[in-house]
């Protein structure tokens, strides 16, 4: 029998028996739906995640800092070590001050972080309004909501654009024979007029960010940490070993992203399980349906060995149709899935929109995904026909043509 009249009969089904057939394919395309759904929210979620925290210059740096029981300072010094290995592409360094800020009369205990405008890039932080400041720029910070919420503002729009004075509380340098074991802090009041030029999402803590050009005339001593940035993400290993041989602790944000990646991966497979129990019932509504076909066309399949089609053929004729059923059943499960993936996405967003939030995608599907479905749906459609097509391949011509 040719490969065309095995197609030919196959679907036949598809004229005779719609209503069933339709079923059975809507009952796969729901389990695969299902899977592609849930999967696809733990993607979404995923990327959503990881998007806020980190980017692509993020990945290859590394954060050092000098521990505070260490003799070895984090100054410029060691820094200037720390720049000429080999496979540093950039450094950028912070100093964190105590200080205090003062905006439209009223006043705020916070941290100073100054930085160069690489900082950012390096370290992933993003403005919420506004912007952050550039290579260049002067007498401009960019504030937390923190801060905000102790001056009781809640529109960010609101201290944009307005001028702030900042008080820096530094330790005195104290003589080499000193007896004095109090430290001394230093007031330092930095020139008026720093303009807010951007806010940054973070309840956590109060702090700014300035420019490390606007306090380099300060001579500070050492610096908080550094942000170094590797060439290769290969040589992200290498450089924090040489780094942590000169008496530096080293810590990188792609260890807390490959961890991270660990624990989407376990919440996928859970979704996927869930999925999954959708996709047996409804494979077992196909092995149902397949068998039920087997049934009704008993003295079809007579009569074809009667023409002389071999137990080959009979096989062929109900696994393709069951392999059909399964595809199809894929097809239909990738449109309702990301259906519905829009559907809920859409609904999320309105009602995140009505409450003053940010519209954000839950859901992400890989093209490679919808392929892997695909093809998963047509195997259990293989697997599923595989009975119903042996045992049919099996009858007796005979014996069919008697059945009633």
């Amino acid at each position: 029998m040719h490969i065309y009249d095995i197609l030919r009969l196959s679907t036949r089904v598809f004229r005779t028996n719609k209503l069933r057939t339709s079923l059975t394919i809507l009952g796969i395309g729901v389990g695969i739906g299902t899977i592609l759904f849930l999967v696809s929210l733990g993607f979404g979620l995923q990327k959503t995640i990881l998007e806020q925290i980190t980017t692509s210059d993020a990945l290859l740096s590394l954060d050092v800092f000098a521990e505070s029981s260490s003799v070895v300072e984090l100054n410029q010094e060691n820094l200037d070590k720390i720049e000429s290995l080999a496979e540093v592409a950039e450094t950028s360094p912070v100093a964190s001050i105590p200080a205090q800020i003062e905006i439209g009369g009223l006043s705020s205990g916070i941290m100073v972080n100054a930085v160069k405008p690489s900082y950012f890039k390096l370290s992933g932080v993003q403005a919420e309004k506004g912007e952050l400041f550039k290579e260049g720029e002067a007498r401009r910070i960019i504030i937390s909501s923190a801060v905000l919420k102790a001056f009781n503002i809640s529109d960010y729009q609101e201290v944009l654009s307005q001028t702030a004075s900042v008080k820096l509380y530094l330790p005195k340098k104290q003589e080499e024979n000193s007896e004095n074991l109090v430290e001394e802090i230093e007031e330092i009041n930095l020139p008026s007029g720093f303009q807010v030029a951007g806010v940054i999402e973070d309840s956590s803590m109060p702090y700014i960010y300035l420019p490390l050009a606007d306090v380099s005339h300060l001579n500070l001593p050492s610096f908080s940490r550094v942000k170094i940035k590797v060439s290769r993400q290969s040589e992200l290993e290498n450089i924090r070993k040489q780094v942590i041989a000169m008496g530096f602790t080293v810590s990188a944000l792609s260890d807390t992203i490959e961890e991270a990646n660990k624990i989407f991966q376990a919440v996928q497979i859970v979704l996927s399980l869930f999925g999954a129990v959708a996709l047996i019932v409804s494979a077992i509504g196909m092995f149902n349906t397949m068998t039920i076909a087997l049934l009704e066309r008993t003295q079809e399949i007579g009569i074809m060995k009667s023409l002389g089609a071999s137990n080959k053929d009979v096989w062929k004729l109900f696994l393709v149709e069951s392999v059909i059923i399964g595809f199809l059943g894929g097809v239909s499960g990738i449109l309702i899935g990301l259906a519905g993936g829009e559907m809920l996405n859409f609904g999320v967003n309105r009602l995140a929109h009505s409450l003053g939030g940010s519209a954000v995608n839950l859901f992400y599907t890989p093209g490679e995904f919808i392929i892997i479905i695909l093809i998963f749906s047509t195997v259990v459609g293989f697997l599923t026909g595989l009975y119903p097509a042996r045992r049919a391949a099996r009858l007796n011509a005979l014996d069919a043509l008697r059945y009633k």
